[in-house]
């Protein structure tokens, strides 16, 4: 019994074991069909035998003694039951590719709200054609790759049974000798999975990295040709093309040994059994009706074990595309709810930095003991040189990132104590760059509050200044703005994002350099809808212009990741050399000049 549990266990650390446990509960619910098309592979295998049995009687009757003529039933009988292993093999085919589709598409939903869970910086460190080759490309691979195989591998077996006893039948002397040299086949299959997996895993990258071209070519189509950058793109490209080659060959190289060897050892077991065959026949151990059952059946038997290095190449890739598709739906997300959270349904008092240390490096700090009270109403500018660590601050608010050190408090609580849902509904972010979503203008607002009534929508167009270039559009509301909003200039995608912010009437509003990627006039208009969405709120403002830092309630410099300087404009401009007042007169006393 130790023996027994043993191998049990052992069986269950195998990769196949891995593959199939993780893929099953995705079978389930279309488990009928599948365990159908299953069964219906045992009668396709099967049948392979009846064409070598019915030999048998057929040489020995006919062709050798020739005492009875061509019996009509055998061949027709062949026929008929070619006819039926096709219809078979159509039904195996057509139930096999309905219960892969439904279980990619169920493991590509997976993958997507697996997707929707991970952490901004899970997306930092990687490009977009590594996200859809994983999230997409290694599903398809995995299911069909896997259910393919598995179509190929019960068919195969059974077929490989059925001859095997074909063999027996005919001579049990040349069975063992076929049986000894078809194991023989096996052996160089043993390391296969070590000499592809590192090629594998480097094509894999190969491979996202000529989508994230794609996808680069087709958002950066104006730079590249504002630029000239199209020798440079092209040069990029061949690289990407010549890497793929070469890991092409090299898994050529490293695989395709198989199948001619595999033809060695199969001619090796064909010409031992038509040698020691012709023994037996002389010697009238067996008839020739016997013999040319059991080549036939033989030949039948190695025909699809010499091709066997390709598929089990096709299923070592599917394995290792199963692998990494469960590598991430296993994968635990760093910025989840506590066991314990609480809803946070209102701002009472306001938001507080408690010694805030944060850095995206292991030994890089971005943010140093921030201390910052934020009052209820209160609008804050924050302030500093370049990478200084204010977009920082502003992203760890609604937990784009979780702090290393210290507390960010809303109402005295940790903001880790709140359901993310609840904390993120709570804030209305503007970004310098706002993502808008393919589809029309009403879709991208509606996004703010989804139930929105109409009233309420034309409210927030009318307070993001959007109103009047909506009436000139022909369409209106319902006008398609492309994707990532590219029919729109960029400040009316500015106001599509504030009209959006409205419609989600949020307590707490981050404002990060939403104006800076303006023009003038522009800017003056989308200013001017910003300090409508500023009203009653609890305001983080990251800006470079004037009269909103002017005019917030305190400033705050944030300099190399540490807060320096806090307090009202006119305050800060008293500190003699202070950090500010040098700011102010390099970058905004030559703007009021101007003015």
């Amino acid at each position: 019994m130790k023996f027994i549990s043993d191998n049990i266990e052992k069986f269950k650390k195998t990769q196949f074991w891995f593959c199939y446990s993780r893929i099953l509960p995705y079978v389930k619910p279309y488990c009928f069909r599948a365990i159908l098309a299953v069964l219906i592979c045992i009668p396709i295998g099967s049948l392979d035998a009846v064409i070598a049995l019915a030999l048998k009687p057929y040489m020995d009757l006919v062709m050798v003694e020739k005492t009875v003529q061509s019996p009509w039933y055998i061949p027709f009988g062949i026929v008929m039951f070619t006819v039926l292993q096709g219809f078979l093999n159509y039904m195996a085919t057509y139930l096999n590719t309905w219960v892969g589709g439904k279980i990619t598409a169920d493991l590509k939903m997976d993958l997507y709200k697996k997707m929707l869970t991970l952490e901004t910086s899970f997306f930092d460190k990687r490009n977009s054609g590594d996200i859809v080759f994983r999230f997409n490309n290694d599903a398809d691979s995995a299911c069909s790759g896997l259910l393919n195989n598995l179509k190929t591998f019960v068919s195969r077996l059974f077929s490989s049974l059925s001859l095997i006893c074909v063999l027996f039948y005919n001579s049990w002397q040349l069975a063992i000798i076929a049986t000894i040299v078809l194991g023989g086949a096996f052996l160089p299959l043993a390391n296969i999975r070590k000499r592809i997996k590192s090629v594998m895993d480097k094509s894999v990258a190969a491979g996202s990295k000529v989508i994230t071209a794609y996808n680069e070519t087709f958002s950066g189509n104006r730079t590249i040709t504002a630029y000239n950058l199209r020798g440079y793109q092209e040069n990029k490209f061949r690289e990407i093309v010549r890497n793929i080659f070469s890991f092409q060959i090299k898994m050529v190289q490293r695989t395709s040994w198989l199948s001619p060897m595999m033809h060695v050892i199969v001619s090796i077991g064909i010409g031992a059994a038509i040698g020691y065959g012709s023994h037996l026949i002389l010697t009238k151990q067996i008839t020739s009706g016997n013999f040319v059952s059991f080549i036939t059946a033989l030949i039948m038997l190695y025909t699809p074990i010499k091709n066997l290095g390709n598929n089990f190449n096709a299923v070592q890739m599917s394995f290792m595309a199963i692998e990494r598709v469960f590598g991430i739906l296993e994968q635990k997300p760093a910025i989840v709810d506590k066991p314990d959270a609480v809803k946070l349904n209102e701002i009472g008092n306001g938001v507080s930095f408690k010694n805030v240390s944060f850095e995206y490096v292991k030994g890089r700090p971005v943010l140093k003991n921030i201390n910052l009270e934020v009052k209820k109403g209160e609008t804050i500018a924050l302030v500093g040189n370049s990478g200084g660590g204010k977009s920082t601050i502003v992203s760890l608010i609604p937990r784009f990132y979780d702090i290393h050190s210290g507390e960010i408090q809303i109402d005295g609580v940790n903001i880790k104590n709140y359901t993310l849902e609840s904390l993120r509904e709570n804030i209305a972010v503007v970004f310098q760059d706002n993502f808008l979503f393919s589809g029309t203008i009403r879709q991208n607002i509606l996004l703010g509050k989804q139930n929105a009534t109409e009233e309420e929508i034309q409210q927030a167009l009318k307070m993001a200044y959007l109103d009047e270039f909506v009436a000139t559009l022909k369409d209106g509301l319902n006008t398609e703005i492309g994707e990532r909003g590219i029919l729109l200039s960029g400040g009316q995608k500015q106001r599509v994002a504030i009209a959006r912010a409205f419609l989600k009437n949020a307590p707490i509003v981050v404002l990060d350099e939403a104006t800076s990627a303006l023009d003038n006039k522009s800017e003056a208009i989308v200013q001017k809808a910003i300090d409508n969405l500023m009203t009653n709120k609890t305001v983080f403002v990251i800006a470079h212009r004037l009269s909103t830092i002017q005019n917030a309630d305190r400033i705050a410099v944030i300099n190399e990741g540490c807060l320096s300087e806090l307090g009202t404009h006119t305050e800060l401009m008293q500190i003699p050399n202070g950090q500010y007042q040098t700011l102010y007169n390099m970058q905004f006393k030559r703007q009021e000049t101007a003015v």
